[in-house]
């Protein structure tokens, strides 16, 4: 064991001391930071979590410890003696601790360290690949550790705030039997169970509900979660959500207490007074003039439907909006004024972008001193009315540009909202990522459908869970017309992120059998998959619901970090790869056996069995 560690101790972090220490004699332990040799001083910056110190190796404090300092390099872990001297004139205004140094009586080597791949820093150069295969030495970067305590002061502020509400702190498994619907689960077999496989469980929504049923009122967890799905800036295979469920209670009270939860988060992280109540978005109004249900308010852009114009002009000569409007389609538009301009290049990149979404293209208009069209095949054929008429709807004037979707909602929808993000950051609007000049932007989105379409087994699936409760007024609708029910969901948007969603629950057996029937989901189905929350919503269910927030996107945006990996210590790629410790890997034939697992090449069919 260390001398210096068994018998000295640590008296002080790198960033604290002060002034008002001068005089004092301190340990500090850390790493080298930096190192510069003037002959007969030794200037090295000592690094930990909390901070940076300045240390000075001279002869006359101590010979032996200025000879061994000259050994020191780059992220060598060392402990240091010495007393607290002032800098006087040489005031570092960019260090907490710039206003003193300390003069070093004693130096202790813990351990030398090798070459490093990249420099720790905040800026680093070095590819994010090589960064997550080192990823203990990214973490050792100051940026990366105020990220990640600033998670940590989340949760601790978030256990404070549930706890001080009544709120108790319970665990759920995650193996857990596979329930269709949702996410892909990650499956895991079972080695008791020849055959047979846990699934990794995606939420603890059906536990928490048993909760509720149990009689434990007031639920929360900070839990991690799985779904085997595609990635992407803000998805992770393995996640954390602050999963909160309450009984006896309507969606206002829920939104009462998230609300207070995310004002108590950014008061006291960043001293931002988040002005409450959050407003509220129908669903269908966001869809409108957004195209999505997480719209971003910092900015304008807003989509203009023009269907019904385009309707009460039959087309307006256009053979093409003719044949939209007889196959059922939409016509949207983002009016783009005169101030911002597209090269034929930056457009055309808009319109690969469309087609990489589904789309056939995507139009645009000039808008000329006479309202006139230019830049765009449709100035040909449309009739005068309808161009003067589109013209009014979306308020287009001289010099503005419009740029034009149209076809099946679903994909109309999903290019301009896509659209409009590009245009958005392109035109600084808004950042690149990031909040700025304090903006946020909070908004619950809610009563969406509880049913959508899917297209391509032509049937009727939940929208976002079988549980979720319908609007009173609509049960009714379940079986006659699924596409008009709306239900009690609602999903926490802030600057163009979802960080929270959830649903009232359905705690009503009988209208519980209505939804699945409307699902196409009979009894013994519903029995196989879900029996064990029928059973229980019999024997005296009260009414409940409840919200998840993410906890990785909260984190994300609180720190402006520009990617979700930067705030999980240690995240996947985007192809679900751990390339620090090789993850996914290979496992034996003995374990696969022990398992019942037979291997399949990906060309390779199953044996018939």
């Amino acid at each position: 064991m260390s001398k210096m560690i068994d018998e000295v101790k640590r008296t002080h972090s790198c960033g604290e001391l002060t002034a008002a220490d001068v005089g004092k004699e301190v340990v500090l332990f850390g790493w080298v930071h930096s190192r510069r040799d003037h002959g007969k001083a030794v200037f090295i910056d000592l690094r930990d979590r909390m901070g940076v110190t300045q240390v000075v190796f001279e002869p006359g404090f101590d010979a032996a410890a200025h000879e061994l300092a000259g050994s020191l390099r780059l992220e060598y872990v060392i402990g240091v003696r010495g007393v607290v001297d002032s800098r006087g004139g040489n005031i570092n205004p960019k260090m907490k601790t710039g206003e003193i140094e300390v003069h070093a009586t004693g130096l202790e080597i813990f351990n030398r360290s090798e070459a490093l791949p990249f420099v720790i820093e905040d800026e680093v150069n070095a590819e994010e690949t090589t960064r997550l295969a080192y990823r203990y030495l990214d973490l050792r970067r100051p940026a990366m550790q105020r990220m990640l305590m600033t998670r940590s002061k989340i949760n601790q502020l978030t256990r404070e705030y549930f706890a001080q509400n009544g709120f108790l702190e319970l665990e759920t498994p995650f193996l857990v039997k596979y329930t269709p619907g949702g996410a892909r689960n990650f499956l895991v077999p079972s080695r008791s169970g020849s055959g047979k496989f846990y699934a990794l469980a995606e939420s603890p929504q059906l536990f928490k509900q048993l909760f509720m049923v149990a009689g434990f009122d007031r639920y929360f967890q900070i839990v991690r979660c799985f779904r085997d799905e595609d990635l992407r800036l803000d998805r992770q295979p393995e996640f954390t959500q602050i999963d909160v469920e309450m009984s006896f209670v309507t969606q206002d009270d829920i939104f009462t207490a998230m609300e207070g939860l995310v004002a108590r988060l950014w008061k006291e992280l960043l001293g931002v007074d988040i002005p409450l109540p959050i407003p509220r978005m129908e669903f269908d109004e966001s869809m409108r003039r957004f195209g999505n249900d997480k719209p971003d308010l910092r900015f304008g852009l807003e989509h203009v439907d023009f269907t019904e114009v385009v309707r009460a002009h039959s087309g307006g000569g256009v053979p093409l909006f003719e044949s939209i409007l007889a196959q059922g389609g939409i016509f949207k538009a983002i009016r783009l004024p005169k101030a911002h301009t597209l090269s034929r290049k930056e457009f055309d990149e808009l319109e690969k972008d469309a087609k990489g979404m589904g789309s056939a293209g995507l139009g645009r208009a000039k808008i000329g001193e006479d309202g006139s069209w230019s830049q765009t095949p449709f100035a040909k054929t449309i009739s005068d009315a309808l161009r003067e008429a589109i013209n009014a709807a979306t308020g287009a004037e001289p010099g503005d540009t419009l740029i034009f979707q149209m076809g099946r909602a679903a994909m109309v929808h999903a290019v301009l909202a896509n659209i409009r993000l590009t245009l958005g950051k392109k035109f600084d609007m808004i950042p690149a990522y990031g909040t700025r000049d304090g903006d946020w932007r909070f908004l619950w989105v809610v009563n969406p459908p509880l049913f959508e379409f899917d297209e391509e087994n032509k049937t009727w699936v939940a929208a976002h869970h079988a549980f979720t409760r319908p609007h009173d007024g609509d049960v009714a609708h379940l079986q006659s017309d699924p596409g008009r029910v709306k239900c009690h969901r609602y999903d926490l948007v802030l600057n163009g992120f979802e960080i929270g969603g959830g649903s009232i629950r359905l705690h009503d057996p009988e209208v519980q059998k209505k939804v699945f029937e409307a699902l196409g989901i009979g009894e013994d189905e519903a029995r196989q998959k879900f029996g064990f929350l029928l059973d229980a919503l019999k024997f005296g269910a009260p009414p409940h619901g409840g919200i998840a927030l993410g906890m990785d996107r909260v984190a994300m945006l609180l720190t402006g970090a520009q990617s979700l990996r930067d705030v999980v210590a240690f995240p996947k790629t985007l192809r679900g790869t751990d390339l620090m410790t090789g993850a996914p890997g290979e496992v034996t034939a003995k374990q696969l056996e022990d398992l019942h697992v037979a291997p399949i090449t990906k060309n390779e069919t199953p044996a018939a069995s």
